[in-house]
């Protein structure tokens, strides 16, 4: 006997923005750039910014709690948690342990998938997958990063986009033909240093020497991730919408990464769709990493640009070189 495929569906979105803000102004008053500069190049006008005191698992706790919420369960129905992270807490153990402690949510697994910013494509396939299988009914997904704290404020091309944030989903079964309808995702080794942190791990030690040439910081080659993720951010939902047997027409809304407003125009053209059709609200907080898809849902979803019935694309890049996208329908 086989047993039908049990789609996972979102039941529950929560968000957590840290308070301070970052404008492009106070940026042009400590650095070599102007806000028009900024503005133009990547279309965010201010970021948030955590504070001195808070650490990623901080944001993770807030956005999983309202994701709780919404979803109308409680903690002890939460039988996984996943956290896309690119910015830990600590090395070990996992950020997501962090947050089941600071939940309750006592002996439920938890582990953190490291996949850049698109951290949170590849946890949502991952915890989808053990709702399908029927291991799992109720999957907490958290996407949450505090890149301030990693961002090497000396390097004008890095450091202008960076912004810190959390958003959460809860997974669970879905009613036939609704939720999760297909999922791509991808990776390309050779890109590794194009966006990496040198230091910190076991391939090089955080020395004096190293710490002063801020290789424990990020590093980005701007200029070939940008031409990456104009390639790979239309192929790869274009490809998703395959696997679903949907067409472009059929879609209600695209919620790409916010990396940066020429990117997500570009794909548009490529894929010759109307910007009315992307999600975009990275000119308020500009690039969260692996917050800014559940981020960039929540407010979709409160402004009622998705509606029940509504075929809706999830789609990222990120460092690795990596990319996912995700078919729901609502």
């Amino acid at each position: 006997m086989v047993n039908e495929k049990i789609n996972a569906f979102i039941a529950g979105v929560g968000v957590c923005i840290p308070d301070t803000v970052l404008t492009n102004y106070d940026l042009a008053r400590t650095m070599d750039t102007s806000e028009e500069w900024i503005r133009t190049m990547t279309g965010i006008r201010e970021r948030h910014i955590v504070d001195p005191e808070q650490a990623t698992s901080d944001l993770g706790v807030v956005a999983a709690e309202q994701a709780v919420i919404q979803a109308e369960i409680n903690n002890a129905d939460v039988d996984l948690i996943i956290t896309a992270t690119m910015s830990p807490d600590l090395l070990v153990p996992a950020t997501a342990c962090i947050i089941q402690e600071q939940l309750g949510m006592k002996n439920t697994p938890a582990f953190d998938v490291s996949a850049g910013c698109s951290g949170f494509i590849y946890a949502l396939v991952t915890g989808a997958q053990f709702v399908s299988t029927g291991l799992y009914r109720t999957v907490l997904v958290i996407g949450a990063d505090a890149n301030s704290r990693i961002a090497n404020w000396e390097d004008r091309g890095s450091c202008i986009v960076v912004g810190d944030g959390a958003g959460a989903v809860v997974l669970r079964p879905a009613l036939p033909e609704q939720g999760i309808l297909s999922m791509r995702l991808g990776a390309d080794g050779s890109g590794v240093k194009r966006l990496h942190i040198p230091a910190g791990g076991t391939r090089m030690a955080v020395t004096a020497e190293n710490i002063a040439a801020n290789m424990h910081k990020v590093k980005m080659d701007g200029q070939e991730v940008f031409q990456f993720a104009m390639r790979m951010l239309p192929k790869v939902t274009e490809e998703a919408l395959e696997m679903a047997g949907i067409s472009k027409d059929e879609v209600a809304l695209i919620i790409p990464h916010q990396a940066n407003q020429r990117i997500i125009e570009a794909a548009a053209r490529r894929m010759d769709m109307s910007m009315d059709k992307f999600m975009i609200n990275l000119d308020r907080y500009g690039n969260t990493s692996s917050a800014s898809i559940p981020i960039a849902l929540d407010e979709a979803l409160k402004t009622n640009r998705i509606k029940p019935g509504d075929v809706v694309v999830l789609t990222g890049f990120g460092a690795g070189l990596t990319w996912g996208a995700v078919v729901i329908r609502w």
